[in-house]
């Protein structure tokens, strides 16, 4: 059997007592042709000397500052040879076999450029875990939801979701992806810093004509929350600034027309709920966030054209709001949401 390399890559930031808890998984790893490399984003702590001590056979790459997600993951596979990059976040701990069912997967359809596993929750792995679930969705105004995750609900794995399937996005946390295609897509968008980032690309590989897909076989298990819990202020400011610039990049221009003034309405109701619960930093973020991207586009960004196509002839997209269905109908499900439009 052929087995292509993988290069299982783990961005780290002051991240030792991750690495300590979950690279002994990583290394029982039983894919064959694998390299593990530590790709370490300026850290203050001691984890270098600690992989040294502790890892001598990682490979260790280290950045002159931190770039975050998107740049430092850019930066670190510029000097990173192999077909396939596994790109894995430090607090993720693997089981058995996760590697070879999304190679083979990978092997099946050259189309496939990229997919990810099914990600539980390391503290309650009866659960689907936040950061991608079973594989990343969207709606038709380009609100990012998951199989098995709408926003803060998450779902218990009861097997409802094994099937690989085409998705929108595969989740960044443990994301397979053909080494080729990275780079043909030129990475990530670096100004995203992170967040979402995982989201454009994969976007932007459909609009290539690639397929994303999640590999339900491929289970990790996921801290989550290891850098930026879900509502520190700071991460709202990138989830909505990137949010927007990500719709600005890929809408077509009819759907921009009409979509982006009403999610930025959507974005200014959010962020006055917030102020009236007494949330001043999620309100100010959100501005600060608007501010930023009318600075984005007031530059004159460049970025890489891409074959037009409405978001509604992509896999993985529900033709309807997410944020209707969630809280006006009540629906918390993924499959009570997408009964009603594909």
């Amino acid at each position: 059997m052929n087995f292509p390399s993988v290069a299982i890559v783990i961005l780290n930031y002051n991240g030792r007592n991750f690495l300590e808890q979950f690279l002994p998984s990583v290394f029982a790893s039983t894919y064959p042709n694998k390299r593990i490399i530590i790709a370490d984003n300026a850290s203050a702590d001691d984890s270098i000397d600690y992989l040294k001590n502790n890892f001598p056979s990682a490979e260790i790459i280290v950045l002159d500052k931190n770039y975050g997600f998107a740049g430092g993951y850019n930066e670190a596979l510029k000097k990173v040879s192999s077909d396939y990059y596994i790109l894995l976040n430090s607090d993720v701990e693997v089981t058995a076999g996760w590697i070879e069912d999304m190679i083979e997967l990978m092997e099946s359809n050259k189309h496939i450029a990229a997919c990810q596993p099914k990600i539980l929750s390391y503290h309650n792995k009866k659960y689907f875990e936040y950061a991608g679930a079973c594989g990343g969705w969207m709606d038709t105004l380009g609100y990012a939801f998951a199989r098995g995750r709408i926003f803060d609900v998450c779902e218990e794995d009861t097997g409802q979701y094994n099937s690989n399937e085409k998705v929108f996005w595969a989740t960044g946390a443990a994301l397979c992806i053909r080494a080729a295609c990275f780079h043909e897509m030129h990475g990530f968008d670096a100004y995203f810093f992170a967040h979402m980032e995982e989201i454009d690309l994969c976007w932007r590989l459909q609009r290539k004509g690639y397929a994303i897909y999640c590999c339900a076989s491929s289970v990790v298990y996921h801290v989550g929350g290891g850098t930026l819990a879900r509502t520190n202020s700071r991460k709202t400011y990138l989830n909505f600034r990137n949010n927007l610039i990500m719709l600005l990049k890929n809408f077509t221009f009819s759907e921009a027309v009409w979509k982006l003034p009403l999610r930025i309405l959507l974005d200014w109701l959010f962020a006055f709920k917030s102020l009236l619960q007494k949330d001043a930093a999620s309100f100010k973020a959100v501005f600060k966030a608007h501010g930023r991207v009318i600075k984005w586009m007031m530059v004159g960004n460049t970025y890489q054209k891409l074959p037009s196509k409405r978001i509604k002839e992509i896999p993985g997209v529900y033709n309807n709001s997410v944020i209707w269905a969630y809280f006006l109908k009540k629906k918390k499900h993924f499959s009570e949401i997408i009964k009603e439009g594909r």
